[in-house]
């Protein structure tokens, strides 16, 4: 692909995303290099998820894998140069943190359900802590406290709604960078 068509190619991506021209020429550096025999001779190249993972912010996530599956277009990891923009837009300062809950949320929720149920609130405080360090009692302590606060309709799960009106209030949220 020559440079014109290269930089075409990019403005277009610009159109559909939080970030601005050099982001997207960064962000397309970055993907080239985990891959340059297949990105650069291929616009359409898919990275596998084990290609992503080497990147630094990934490799020091608890949800890394989350992050490649929620964002991969054939949700087997794998990533596209669109899906790897996509990722580096919600994860943006421009984002919206409506956006950024929207993907947080499916990053939570690992049964695929559209819930944030016991077992993904679980396995989300096992990703953020070391587990052999926490109780059950203490999980279990800590998962009903988190619906006591946030499960409005008391139904035992987390709906989208729920989880929005929480973490939207969170200061720290609108930080929150991959």
């Amino acid at each position: 692909m020559d440079p014109t068509e290269e930089e075409n190619n990019l403005f277009d991506f610009m159109q559909l995303s939080y970030v601005i021209k050099i982001v997207i020429f960064i962000a397309h550096k970055r993907f080239k290099a985990l891959a340059p025999e297949k990105v650069g001779h291929n616009r359409n190249a898919k990275l596998p998820m084990e290609k992503l993972l080497t990147l630094p912010e990934l490799r020091a996530n608890p949800f890394s894998d989350r992050i490649c599956l929620v964002f991969s277009s054939t949700k087997d990891g794998g990533c596209t140069f669109d899906d790897f923009l996509d990722m580096m837009s919600v994860f943006s300062n421009a984002a919206p943190k409506s956006v950024k809950a929207e993907y947080s949320f499916r990053i939570f929720d690992f049964d695929n359900d559209d819930y944030l149920g016991r077992g993904d609130l679980e396995e989300t405080i096992n990703r953020l802590i070391n587990p052999q360090q926490f109780r059950p009692r203490n999980m279990e302590a800590l998962v009903n406290r988190i619906l006591e606060e946030a499960d409005l309709d008391d139904d035992g799960m987390l709906a989208f709604a729920e989880f929005e009106h929480v973490i939207l209030k969170s200061p720290d949220f609108a930080n929150f960078k991959l």
